[in-house]
């Protein structure tokens, strides 16, 4: 078995060299919740669902249907989902 050692600060730069993709992902996020809210605030949940779900895939990702239903609410309340990277 090999023995491997992580040099001190490893995960500073680990955060470092991941949070531009993680910025880049957020942002394509934000624009799909952007461009729902605009299209289907008011509209009923049902509706919005399977709009967001295909949307959700085209992103790149999957969503459960609890989430969905919650993501769905927000937009037909008129609610503005922010995604943040930390």
């Amino acid at each position: 078995m090999a023995n491997f050692k992580m040099s001190p600060g490893w995960e500073k730069e680990l955060e470092k060299a991941v949070r531009p993709a993680l910025k880049d992902i957020a942002s394509d996020y934000q624009k799909m919740f952007d461009s729902l809210l605009r299209r289907y605030k008011g509209r009923p949940v049902y509706e919005i669902k399977p709009v967001l779900r295909r949307e959700w895939s085209r992103v790149g990702g999957s969503i459960s249907d609890p989430e969905l239903t919650e993501y769905a609410t927000h937009i037909s309340e008129g609610t503005r989902i922010q995604m943040r990277v930390k």
